[in-house]
């Protein structure tokens, strides 16, 4: 679906903000593409969905060259979020999603307040003007926006920024609901509790170059220590003990009246990010 090989951009003669990035992804992936602010990830979807020119190496959507594509019908299969609502603040949501459909074959749109009722949306808000919408409103239209179309490519930039805790959960839901209708899905994020949720594979992107690119499983387990944390009680007593994996196959190497509980000491995507790269997520 997408493939991506040797991948360049400069701003300017001395700001080089990616170097050679190559990877690829399978069509119907959740893919994350994640690193801290500068580190090249927006520049990178901007050349994919065709806003930014001038890239070296070679990218290709759909099997074709975005550098050689002008049809129409090609930047029709795709749908973007960006990560600051792009709408009409003086529109109502209804005449937003209206506007934006225009554009697209009539057979390939989706209904503008079914998609919304889905995306949980206050109804007695459909018809007030952007303007008046909470952040979280803002991003359930800019939402229904990229969907509206039924795209085969979906890039998603921060799609979980200005939701509470169950609109954060709505989304995952539908981006996975996207995947399973064979759906391409593209996630720039800084969050990695998402990216760990919903992608498929991973890729670390840190000053314009790709570091690791895995599964969020793999990734933990081959930058896991191999120890488990126990929690117990002897005599009384609550007490911790963290032991090697390997041992609990034995008999535990204490002694316990009760064991209150078990876990795996592996890393968050975070902790691995910060390992690959030294940096944390700003």
């Amino acid at each position: 679906m997408i493939d991506v090989k040797d991948l360049t951009f400069s701003y300017g003669k001395d700001n080089q903000a990616l170097h050679g990035l190559n990877f690829i992804v399978n069509e119907g992936e959740i893919f994350g593409f994640l690193g801290p602010n500068g580190s090249g990830k927006s520049t990178t979807q901007k050349i994919l969905t065709g806003i930014l020119k001038g890239h070296g190496g070679t990218v290709s959507l759909f099997g074709q060259d975005i550098s050689t594509v002008h049809a129409q019908d090609f930047f029709q299969r795709i749908g973007v979020l960006f990560e600051f609502p792009y709408l009409y603040a003086n529109l109502s949501a209804i005449d937003n999603l209206k506007y934006f459909s225009s554009f697209y074959p009539k057979e390939q749109v989706q209904d503008p307040e079914e998609l919304l009722e889905k995306l949980e949306f206050k109804r007695d808000f459909l018809k007030k003007p952007v303007a008046s919408y909470s952040k979280g409103m803002r991003q359930r239209v800019s939402m229904a926006r990229a969907l509206i179309s039924s795209p085969r490519l979906l890039f998603l930039d921060e799609p979980i920024s200005g939701l509470d805790p169950s609109g954060a959960v709505l989304f995952r839901k539908i981006i996975k609901e996207e995947q399973k209708k064979g759906t391409t899905v593209f996630i720039t994020t800084h969050n990695m509790v998402d990216a760990d949720l919903l992608c498929n594979r991973v890729a670390f992107i840190s000053n314009g170059t790709i570091v690791a690119l895995d599964t969020p499983k793999h990734l933990k387990e081959q930058n896991s220590n191999h120890r488990i944390a126990v929690e117990y009680l002897f005599q009384g007593e609550r007490k911790n003990c963290s032991i090697e994996s390997p041992e609990l196959k034995a008999d535990l190497p204490f002694q316990y009246d009760e064991i209150i509980s078990i876990h795996s000491q592996e890393p968050t995507l975070e902790d691995i990010f910060i390992q690959y790269t030294g940096r944390g997520l700003d």
